[in-house]
């Protein structure tokens, strides 16, 4: 719980400095209108990936892996199954 509330607080002080850098750069670029708001929503968006934790950022997903593995049906479902056990087990 103590993890939750702290990665919702890190989120959100990311989300405002996000929000603050987008602005100014709309600013900057003189944006009106729709553009600035297409260029807010991008922009917003694209500072908020790099948001993901640092340890799935470093380790493919298990999604990843299916892809990688060309798993289909029900070696895809298997794979899955015990590949999301191990990760809830590592945490």
């Amino acid at each position: 719980m103590k993890k939750f509330i702290i990665a919702a607080l890190v989120t959100l002080f990311a989300s405002n400095v996000a929000f603050a850098d987008c602005a100014a750069t709309a600013a900057e670029k003189k944006l009106a209108g729709a553009a600035k708001n297409s260029f807010m929503k991008k922009c917003e968006k694209d500072a908020a990936a790099p948001a993901a934790p640092a340890a799935a950022a470093k380790a493919p997903s298990c999604a990843d892996k299916v892809t990688e593995k060309k798993l289909a049906g029900a070696a895809k479902n298997s794979f899955m199954k015990k590949c999301e056990k191990d990760a809830a087990a590592a945490k």
